[in-house]
């Protein structure tokens, strides 16, 4: 028996990196997962990841999963998600916001098509795809949705400041910050009708294709395993409401709570993780 066995999960940005590693621990879970991201095909993107082979590797492993193409950034593309979901595999009953877009770019040149472009995936396609999934969880009195947030998300607080700011990373944190103000707003909304909805980040940065492409990281020492990010998301998404629901957390709180680890590293330890900023 998984802790899935049935249910229907939406992944979205599922074709490399943390919606990867949760699409395949989900589907492992006996979870049926529409895997969502606009990279389909190998070579799609300059980034080593696709639909494809994420759906490829979880039907080798026996698992459930069908991909659907989709650019978050966009209402009509995310309504046609939650439709298709809908006629694969039913309505659903797990979403995870995961899918996101960042430039590394300073505010004074920042060119604003991109500043609302990357809005638009960040923290306008969490909103919209919740909206389009709460009528068929509401009434079934049952769900949950779990946002992966950043610790960008935490501000530098007040100055003057002594380090330098983190590159481009204005928009990007404030996005996040306004995605974890979102969770428990929404949290607090949906709690009577048994919707959890919660929002998780790193402890320390995943060597992914992206973080690699950025320089975030230098090995796949630095960093945790994207695994600690897949079974904090699995917790989250099925742990009872009263236990989880509204927390802005952090994968090894998360885990380190459960027992899944003895000890931890990164943000909720070596520095506080405050949900928005340090004032």
């Amino acid at each position: 028996m998984g802790k899935l066995d049935g249910k229907v999960a939406i992944v979205t940005g599922a074709s490399r990196g943390i919606g990867k590693a949760v699409a395949e621990l989900f589907a492992k879970e006996g979870g049926r997962v529409i895997c969502s991201a606009r990279t389909v095909k190998e070579g799609d993107h300059p980034l080593e990841g696709s639909l494809d082979t994420t759906i490829k590797g979880i039907k080798a492993a026996g698992g459930e999963a069908t991909a659907v193409a989709c650019d978050v950034s966009q209402e009509r593309e995310c309504e046609k998600l939650v439709n298709e979901t809908k006629r694969i595999y039913g309505p659903c009953e797990i979403l995870i916001n995961n899918a996101a877009l960042t430039y590394f770019i300073p505010v004074k040149d920042y060119p604003p098509s991109r500043w609302i472009k990357s809005f638009a995936v960040n923290m306008h396609a969490p909103f919209i795809l919740s909206h389009l999934v709460l009528a068929d969880m509401i009434a079934k009195k049952n769900g949950a949705i779990v946002n992966i947030s950043s610790g960008a998300a935490i501000g530098p607080g007040r100055g003057p400041y002594t380090e330098p700011a983190m590159r481009g990373g204005c928009c990007y944190g404030a996005e996040k910050a306004g995605l974890e103000r979102f969770t428990q707003g929404l949290a607090q909304e949906v709690y009577e009708d048994g919707i959890s909805v919660t929002c998780l980040s790193p402890s320390l940065v995943l060597p992914t294709p992206g973080t690699y492409y950025h320089h975030l990281v230098q090995s796949d020492k630095d960093g945790e395993p994207d695994e600690y990010m897949a079974r904090a998301t699995l917790l989250l998404a099925t742990e009872p409401i009263d236990k989880v629901t509204g927390w802005v957390t952090y994968s090894q709180v998360v885990l380190k709570q459960y027992g899944v680890i003895k000890e931890g590293k990164g943000i909720g330890f070596e520095r506080p993780g405050s949900g928005y900023s340090q004032i």
